[in-house]
């Protein structure tokens, strides 16, 4: 299930994918009211999208955030990845967190473990198949 930081990061991203390119950066506050997330709790998720290489913040009174990257080269995938870490539900499947499950006898015949591979593949398919401009454009074409 994906955790409301989650969903707080993505509309956040969504929001400066709408924002003019070259424009002036988006002050957190437009972003929190706009995205309807509290202040307090976007700060947080806004260092980490920074940290991550996302977004690019500038202090000062015109400061704000805009997004590091062209928003089709940001997918879902991406931000669920720097909020969530690894997208599978079990460790033993992750790509990049693999840890053998304590509890298993062998990962070979486990049929958790090969239901959750194709869990992942097709999540992580979707997710990194799914950019920010793909998703503002959804938007734009069902409203």
């Amino acid at each position: 299930m994906l955790t409301q930081r989650s969903r707080y990061a993505m509309r956040a991203m969504l929001l400066l994918a709408k924002a003019p390119v070259g424009g002036a950066p988006v002050p957190m506050t437009r972003i929190a009211a706009e995205a309807n997330v509290p202040r307090k709790f976007l700060e947080l998720i806004l260092a980490d999208l920074r940290d991550a290489g996302l977004l690019h913040s500038h202090r000062g009174k015109h400061g704000g955030y805009r997004l590091a990257k062209p928003t089709h080269l940001v997918s879902l995938g991406d931000v669920i990845r720097v909020i969530e870490g690894p997208l599978a539900l079990v460790p033993c499947v992750s790509r990049t967190a693999y840890r053998r499950c304590e509890d298993c006898v062998s990962e070979a015949d486990c049929a958790i473990r090969h239901a959750m591979m194709r869990v992942r593949d097709e999540t992580a398919r979707i997710l990194d198949g799914t950019s920010l401009a793909d998703a503002t454009a959804e938007e734009l074409a069902v409203a």
